[in-house]
């Protein structure tokens, strides 16, 4: 049986990964995230799951700071991580990287650019490196490091517009990697994968997470939601329906309620007696 996870249980004396503290969000006329509270720790893998539309892309706008929330006098700031409330995404980076679909495009635009140096960017928190900036052997060792970490290593010479989505994935994990993150954000990592892609990248997830990363999985996707993640919230209109052990959440009455229409939950054990969960529409 494969080695567990490396539990760490929260401690009052550091900051939490991500607190909100009754955040509201207003875009353009619609709220669409209510007072929202939830406090992540450090080491405490969680997934965030929830129907298109209740928030969840809000949510990790929050974090990059690509979005702010309503103003309010009094109490503890809505929005930090790791303690701070004002915090460039930068000066972060080795402490929570960030994986979403967005830094993809803008990488992919670039025709010219290896992926090795779509790696060696996120060490600039830039989408090049910067012209004016030598790459040491340290740095090339690091992205060399944070390829292997994200299985991810025969593709160091390809150009990054050429790759697959599941290649170009595991390429944009490794550009998060590079600055030896205690923590990893994805949003919907598995979107556009193939079932193979998926399931390989499934398995990195979980070997990071053994590795002492710890994991918060924004997603739609139960089968994402991988064994060492122990914690989910769910959310619904904004707001925190519920909030859990994995193992009693992810049930068919509360995704149906969450999903807006039924759904069928089930669980499968892996050779080494992990659960699965999978889901379908329909009763």
């Amino acid at each position: 049986m494969s080695s567990p996870a490396p539990r760490t249980a929260p401690d009052p004396a550091r900051p939490a990964l991500i607190e909100l503290d009754r955040a509201s969000v207003i875009r353009g006329q619609v709220r669409v995230l209510h007072e929202l509270s939830l406090r992540i720790d450090q080491g405490q893998h969680t997934a965030v799951l929830g129907a298109n539309g209740c928030g969840k892309s809000t949510l990790i706008k929050l974090i990059t700071r690509e979005l702010y929330p309503l103003a309010r006098s009094g109490g503890p700031p809505p929005v930090q991580v790791l303690g701070q409330s004002r915090w460039q995404v930068d000066r972060l980076r080795s402490q929570l990287g960030i994986v979403t679909g967005d830094f993809g495009a803008n990488l992919a635009g670039m025709h010219e650019l290896t992926a090795e140096d779509a790696v060696l960017s996120g060490l600039f928190a830039s989408f090049v490196v910067p012209p004016f900036r030598d790459i040491t052997d340290d740095m090339r060792e690091r992205a060399v490091e944070a390829l292997e970490r994200a299985h991810a290593l025969p593709l160091r010479r390809r150009l990054y517009a050429e790759l697959s989505t599941g290649e170009a994935r595991r390429v944009l994990i490794a550009r998060a990697l590079v600055n030896r993150p205690q923590a990893l954000l994805l949003d919907e990592p598995s979107t556009g994968l193939d079932l193979v892609a998926r399931g390989h990248l499934l398995a990195m997830l979980r070997a990071l997470a053994r590795q002492g990363v710890t994991l918060v999985l924004v997603t739609h996707h139960i089968e994402e939601i991988v064994p060492e993640i122990g914690r989910v919230i769910v959310l619904q209109d904004g707001r925190v329906l519920a909030d859990g052990p994995r193992a009693q959440l992810l049930d068919g009455a509360l995704l149906s309620r969450a999903f807006g229409g039924p759904v069928r939950v089930w669980h499968e054990r892996d050779p080494h007696g992990h659960q699965h969960y999978l889901a379908a529409a329909g009763d």
